[in-house]
């Protein structure tokens, strides 16, 4: 059997409002635990829409916001889908303030820009949910040493930046970081779909098989505005098989928890390319200074 962390990216004003709901349902029916990992600022959309395909950004609507539409303010319209994930037993955490920007600026962004996005993120959360965060997951993979020492000094109790093999305590460039990352661990749908050879029905055959091939527990990672809405047969069906071979299904409140942090090995981290990703991500490297 299989531990495997559910990790739900929500992104967008249509995902929270449409996607997140269910997803709810969903995870429910199947008996599933999952992670929800909100954006609480404008939804830019309309500005990622110009650079994506249509089988990636599917909704019509939302490709304007930003652009010819105001953008909503997802932690203003959306509140209600949010606290649903988090009255039905699920877990809730930090995303982004504003997905689309911390994206594009991230490569150049100071850290006065990076402290106020992730700061006013975490204060809408808690306006909601009448707590603090526990856990942040930046978008995209994408952090830098500004954000990675804003994990630690903020007091998350996790993140999920990277993607990697098993649960560390980052280091970048020799500092070491006290807050451990959980990497996502599997492949994404739509990044087995990127290459455009594989079908959906293939891309989940693939990733019914994947947990086993590979020792330890798994973060697997999904999207709202995906697997909520255009893929959410094809991830019923990913969930009915994972359940199927006996794999538990959990958050990843869960799966560090059952871990004992002290004893989590340090590794270094990179900034590299992601197959079915444009771009340079963060990725779990090497063991930093392994005993002799």
């Amino acid at each position: 059997m299989k531990r495997i962390a559910l990790k739900i990216d929500v992104g967008s004003y249509h995902g929270t409002l449409n996607g997140v709901p269910a997803l709810v349902d969903l995870l429910r029916r199947q008996g599933a635990a999952a992670s929800f990992f909100f954006s609480f600022g404008p939804d830019r959309g309309g500005r990622e829409s110009r650079r994506l395909s249509p089988a990636k950004y599917h909704d019509r609507l939302s490709r304007l916001y930003g652009l010819l539409l105001p953008a909503p303010r997802i932690g203003v319209r959306c509140v209600d889908s949010m606290r649903q994930a988090r009255d039905c037993g699920f877990e809730v955490a930090v995303h982004a303030w504003d997905r689309v920007r911390w994206e594009t600026r991230l490569p150049t962004a100071d850290k006065a820009w990076i402290e106020a996005e992730m700061t006013q993120a975490c204060r809408r959360f808690s306006d909601i949910f009448g707590e603090q965060p526990y856990a942040w997951a930046a978008p995209g993979w994408r952090t830098n040493r500004h954000a990675l020492r804003l994990t630690q000094r903020l007091g998350f109790c996790y993140a999920s930046d990277c993607r990697g093999t098993s649960p560390f305590i980052p280091v970048i460039d020799g500092e070491i970081v006290l807050c451990p990352q959980l990497p996502t661990t599997l492949p994404t749908i739509d990044e087995l779909l990127a290459t455009g050879s594989t079908s959906v029905e293939e891309a989940v055959e693939q990733l019914v098989e994947e947990p086993s091939r590979v020792a330890g527990d798994h973060v697997f990672t999904l999207r709202a505005e995906l697997e909520g809405m255009c893929f959410l047969a094809a991830f019923e069906r990913l969930l009915i098989a994972w359940k199927t071979r006996d794999h538990e299904l959990l958050t990843l409140r869960e799966l560090i928890g059952s871990r004992n942090i002290v004893t989590l090995p340090r590794h270094e981290v990179v900034f590299t390319g992601v197959p079915g990703r444009p771009g340079q991500r963060m990725v779990q490297g090497k063991i930093f200074l392994p005993p002799e």
